[in-house]
């Protein structure tokens, strides 16, 4: 999926330049602020340093609470159509290799939340964000745009962009950092700390799901072992298959990705059920990450300067909430932007109306690194109190998480 940069469309060079927002960055969090921003009326330009999106990246999970900002921005049934809703969550001892505990999903949490749980690869939510955002009137998406520097002052932002041209300058109501675990606008242009190094690593893989045996397709599959876990789900349509493989690790390259081997991964999870390794054993190449994060308690704006999802509050993948709290932000922004003229009262609403709740979901991330990984006794002893959880009870200790919804 490519495309050449796209111009303002009539609608949006008719609104006062002054008034406009801009958004670094067309992920998923950028992009849904942008579709939400626009449907409160507001003119919004992405910035977007690639020059093309490609529909990269491995698969991800839409809980119920992310689903129901993506349901108001009508794109429920386009996401439907890419993702699959698994029937549950299969808990299961990389020691013993048998089951734990089971957590319903499917048509129960989609009654239970009002929304559905879905999994779906990242290229496909980020294509139909993309499609939503180049028909909006009110959006313009410039690419290859590489956001230089931004300077603001009690009238509006100013920010300097290279492109293939040269450099542009640009005048509006705010900046919106929406750019990822390595935010420029975090770093250069806030002054602000940089994420961390979690010690962790993870590779990851999509094949197609023909070769996984049927007990794994319409389902969840959690492994929690000493010092790493995995993860796998089905994805496109019941398709494809997405492996995680989440290890504690150095991390030695030059890059924070990279290519890795499979006998590389097979070799630190030496001793693992035959079933897990059967999975792992799947993928000809894998891919790995390194996990980086942020601390809680940073402040996420500055004057007509904000961040929103992982520029803000990078977290570990151990909630499996990171893409939904992008949106859960890009939301919340857009709302505080409608309702409050001035551009800095309205970026201070939103942190504090966001800023709580996901630092929340920050530490259960952390909290849940640390369980998952238990060895010895604590592993036996977390074990034998998933076993002893009724089902409908180990949901309901996310109805705090996934039974949000946007506020009125």
């Amino acid at each position: 999926m490519s495309a050449p940069e796209t111009s303002p469309s009539r609608h949006a060079d008719a609104a006062d330049p002054h008034d406009r927002l801009f958004i670094a960055g067309a992920g998923i969090g950028g992009l849904t602020a942008a579709l939400c921003l626009a449907r409160e009326g507001r003119a919004v330009t992405v910035l977007e340093r690639a020059e093309t999106l490609a529909p990269v990246g491995s698969g991800l999970q839409l809980s119920p609470n992310a689903m129901h900002v993506l349901r108001g921005l009508g794109l429920e049934e386009e996401l439907r159509r890419h993702a699959v809703a698994p029937e549950a969550i299969r808990i299961l001892s990389a020691r013993s290799g048998k089951d734990l505990a089971r957590i319903p999903l499917g048509a129960h949490a989609e009654a239970r939340y009002g929304a559905p749980y879905l999994v779906i690869h990242r290229g496909n939510l980020q294509e139909t964000l993309l499609r939503a955002a180049r028909a909006c009137p009110d959006i313009t998406l410039r690419l290859g745009a590489d956001l230089r520097d931004a300077r603001q002052s009690a009238d509006g932002v100013t920010l300097e962009i290279e492109t293939a041209h040269g450099t542009d300058h640009l005048s509006g109501a705010a900046l919106i950092g929406a750019d990822g675990v390595w935010s420029v606008t975090r770093r250069r242009i806030m002054g602000l700390r940089q994420a961390v190094f979690s010690g962790r690593t993870a590779y990851r893989a999509v094949i197609p799901i023909d070769r996984i045996p049927e007990e794994w397709r319409k389902v969840t599959g959690l492994w929690l072992g000493a010092d790493a876990h995995v993860v796998h789900y089905p994805l496109s349509s019941g398709r494809q298959f997405n492996i995680v493989a989440l290890v504690k690790e150095d991390w030695h390259e030059e890059t924070w990705s990279a290519p890795a081997a499979r006998a590389d991964l097979l070799a630190r999870l030496e001793g693992w059920p035959p079933a897990c390794r059967t999975l792992l054993e799947q993928p000809e190449s894998w891919l790995k990450w390194a996990l980086c994060g942020m601390e809680p308690g940073m402040s996420w704006i500055n004057g007509r300067f904000a961040l929103l999802g992982d520029a803000a509050h990078a977290m570990l993948p151990f909630a499996a909430q990171g893409a939904a709290m992008s949106i859960e932000d890009g939301a919340a922004i857009a709302r505080n932007l409608a309702r409050t003229p001035d551009p800095v009262k309205a970026l201070k609403g939103y942190q504090s109306e966001r800023q709580d709740r996901a630092e929340r979901v920050l530490r259960l991330a952390r909290s849940n690194d640390r369980v998952y990984h238990l060895g010895g006794p604590l592993a036996l002893a977390r074990d034998a109190v998933m076993r002893s959880l009724p089902p409908e009870r180990l949901l309901a200790r996310f109805d705090w998480l996934y039974g949000w919804r946007p506020p009125e």
